[in-house]
């Protein structure tokens, strides 16, 4: 970490990914300042931390910015990960039309890597491993089609100006202090309250990322000069079914009455298979998970309790 510059901006630094990266370049010795639609819970305020409030699909606010940044690392925008017909305008001014304004503001800025967060959900339907090098044409949700399109941008961006932008595919990321509405901690959460779990039958297969290592591999990434211009995959590199992912909780559990409490009655509209490479991640960022799913399974249960 000698190498790296001291001003980082994080937008989305009080979500989970955000504050977690936030957490560990404040203990590299990093000037951090953070982005995001709302002030951060008092559990996710960190000292230090400059914070500034502003909507990053609308340009004029971008003014706010006053700094000169080294790194920028877009962690924002709606989480959805299903087809939200309803939202589909929010969905695509945080995760395409921002990502464009947030680009064009710092294109002329010098800055020395902008990180962009991008989805395994970006990949169409697959019944193998994802590798970066595949012509994607058209993922099933709306979150996917529109991550998809700000890589295409930054990877445009790259190829006419040299704009020093890497893409890290993230799966599924889960730890501590997420949002209870993902599913690693809702189940925990369900089990521990004593609540009904409703779920699918649980065939979905999904690469889970304990949180420490995702920050690790963005950490890795800003001081990497041969990831410039590249879409890596980021994840454990295998894959479970999810009704595996329960059984797995629920061992830590035996008191639970799984006949009794989980019920299977949600229709599943997402993608099949979502499990992928990570050689590259390896040969370019020198990164591999540290992390096993056992492991991170139990440090998530153990912040619950």
């Amino acid at each position: 970490m000698a190498n790296l510059k001291k001003k980082l901006l994080v937008i989305g630094g009080t979500g989970f990914i955000g504050f977690n990266l936030l957490k560990k370049a404040k203990k590299l010795g990093l000037s951090l300042t953070s982005i995001s639609l709302k002030k951060p819970e008092k559990k996710k305020y960190l000292t230090g931390v400059k914070y500034l409030k502003l909507d990053i699909s609308k340009k004029k606010e971008l003014k706010k910015i006053k700094n000169n940044f080294d790194y920028i690392v877009n962690a924002g925008g709606y989480g959805g990960l299903d087809n939200n017909f309803k939202n589909l305008k929010g969905i695509y001014s945080a995760q395409y039309t921002g990502v464009k304004n947030l680009a064009s503001f710092f294109l002329n800025k010098n800055i020395r890597k902008f990180v962009q967060i991008g989805s395994s959900l970006e990949y169409a339907s697959s019944s193998g491993i994802n590798s970066e090098n595949v012509k994607i044409k058209n993922p099933i949700t709306i979150y996917g089609r529109a991550k998809l399109y700000s890589t295409n941008y930054l990877k445009f961006l790259y190829k006419i100006y040299d704009f020093p932008v890497v893409i890290l595919r993230l799966y599924q990321v889960y730890g501590p202090i997420q949002k209870r509405n993902r599913i690693i901690p809702y189940i925990i959460n369900s089990i521990i309250e004593k609540k009904n779990i409703y779920t699918t039958k649980g065939d979905q297969i999904r690469d889970f990322c304990y949180i420490d290592d995702v920050v690790d591999a963005i950490i890795k990434s800003l001081e990497s000069k041969k990831s410039n211009g590249e879409i890596i995959n980021i994840g454990l590199g295998k894959g479970y079914k999810v009704k595996n992912v329960l059984k797995k909780i629920f061992s830590f559990f035996p008191e639970y009455n799984i006949k009794k409490k989980v019920k299977k009655n949600i229709v599943s509209t997402q993608t099949k298979k979502l499990v992928p490479s990570i050689k590259k991640a390896k040969k370019i960022l020198n990164w591999k998970p540290k992390i096993n799913f056992d492991q991170g399974i139990k440090l998530t249960i153990s912040s619950f309790k």
